[in-house]
């Protein structure tokens, strides 16, 4: 009976732990972390290598989801789908994402508890229509900040991890033809969806998105790729990358499938979104078919990166909601000269600042879903939303880190890790001064 590699793979694994001659010699611990870690990338590069996005000949008409129906009034309030997402995600960030986060964040990994534990709300499946095997039935932008709100809440970096792939299955059902939606929507719908990622952030300071110094040449085959991003999350194992690139001086985005690419990766970890798994990503020559460009003549890269910035917003809300939520019962049980440290003025106006900034972040964001939900233009809307978040999310942290005093400086609370999440709000995407 033939084995696969999958199968020889593990056979070799039991061989070696089963020898007694490792006990002797003091060598099983060290030489099964070796094989553990050897095994660990061997399965990643044969699942990688065993996926295939086929060219789909009969594939199904391009699924534009419909924009929901606009109301008379600005209603804030969820409808029962929204609060059945809510509840389940807010059970996810309380009782995974949050005590798997530290740790999570010292190893600079996804852990594969919490990766299963998310991977059985299916995710994806919220963004792909129904026709390619989803659940989507219209656009749903408010929908996507309150996911992102709830699982950073949890914990920012877990939150990005998985929402990733969600964020590529959902451009491409909003602007992939209809072989692009073929080929690659119902991978999303499957048990394990591909890994996929986005690769938009650039090494160049003050980068603007809008003016990608990486480069996108027509050949005769399709397109020449050259350039490098920075901080594509899980860039290491990423089986379909969405890489923006200058047309003709025009940003435009292309679909890359990883598989058998000999791309420069390399790990860049930072001083906050550790467990985000960020790596950069080199392009040198890249040669893609013609139709790995994203959609057709109506692609509005603007759009893109407005969408982009209201789910940045969310993770941002959700993060300062985090922190608001630990540092009140804090200052109310932290007594200093015989009373809570909350009853001091200066704490009490903090905190109440802390309040009225996050729910100024979230109101702006929820406007400027809600308008980009309903059809209507939203690029004035997400600007200001980006902005605010921006200034007041990275103001959060710091006073989050200020309340605790010196216990806000070690890792024994949560809020030194909240503070340097943070800080990726101001910086990343062209930050704060762009």
């Amino acid at each position: 009976m033939t084995r696969d590699p999958i199968g020889l793979a593990l056979s070799i694994m039991n061989r070696i732990s089963g020898n007694p001659l490792l006990d002797r010699l003091g060598l099983r611990s060290p030489l099964e972390r070796t094989a553990y870690q050897g095994t660990r990338t061997g399965f990643r590069t044969i699942a990688l290598a065993g996926r295939e996005f086929k060219r789909v000949r009969n594939w199904l008409p391009r699924k534009r989801l419909p924009p929901g129906a606009p109301g008379d009034l600005f209603d804030l309030s969820l409808d029962d789908d929204q609060q059945m997402i809510v509840d389940s995600l807010k059970r996810l960030a309380r009782d995974v994402l949050r005590p798997a986060a530290q740790e999570a964040d010292e190893q600079g990994r996804l852990p594969e508890a919490v990766k299963h534990e998310a991977a059985a709300l299916g995710l994806p499946m919220y963004a792909v229509p129904s026709e390619f095997g989803g659940v989507a039935e219209q656009q749903s932008p408010v929908t996507s900040v309150l996911i992102a709100e709830q699982l950073a809440w949890g914990d920012m970096a877990l939150a990005i991890r998985l929402l990733v792939p969600f964020s590529v299955a959902q451009a491409i059902s909003c602007w992939g033809n209809g072989e692009q939606q073929s080929r690659y929507l119902p991978a999303f719908c499957e048990d394990t969806p591909p890994v996929a990622s986005l690769a938009i952030d650039e090494p160049t300071p003050l980068f603007d998105p809008m003016q990608p110094s990486t480069t996108a040449t027509e050949t005769d085959q399709g397109y020449r790729i050259n350039g490098e991003k920075s901080f594509v999350i899980a860039g290491a194992e990423c089986e379909l990358l969405l890489v923006s690139a200058a047309l003709n001086g025009t940003p435009r985005v292309f679909i890359i499938e990883t598989a058998g690419l000999n791309l420069a990766i390399a790990d860049t970890p930072g001083m906050g979104l550790r467990a985000a798994e960020a790596t950069s990503v080199r392009f040198d020559n890249l040669d893609v078919p013609a139709d790995a460009l994203l959609g057709d003549d109506d692609f509005c890269f603007q759009a893109f990166i407005d969408r982009a910035a209201l789910m940045r917003c969310g993770l941002a809300i959700g993060t300062a909601q985090a922190v608001l939520d630990y540092v009140i019962p804090y200052c109310n049980d932290r007594q200093a000269f015989g009373e809570p440290i909350s009853h001091r003025q200066s704490v009490a106006f903090m905190i109440s600042n802390m309040a009225i900034e996050t729910d100024s972040m979230r109101m702006l964001t929820w406007r400027a879903a809600s308008r980009a939900e309903t059809g209507r233009s939203f690029h004035r809307e997400s600007c200001l939303a980006r902005l605010l978040c921006n200034e007041k999310s990275m103001e959060i942290g710091t006073n989050g880190v200020q309340l605790l005093g010196g216990h806000g400086f070690v890792k024994e609370h949560p809020v030194e890790r909240w503070y340097r999440d943070l800080r990726s709000t101001a910086t990343h995407h062209g930050g704060v001064h762009a």
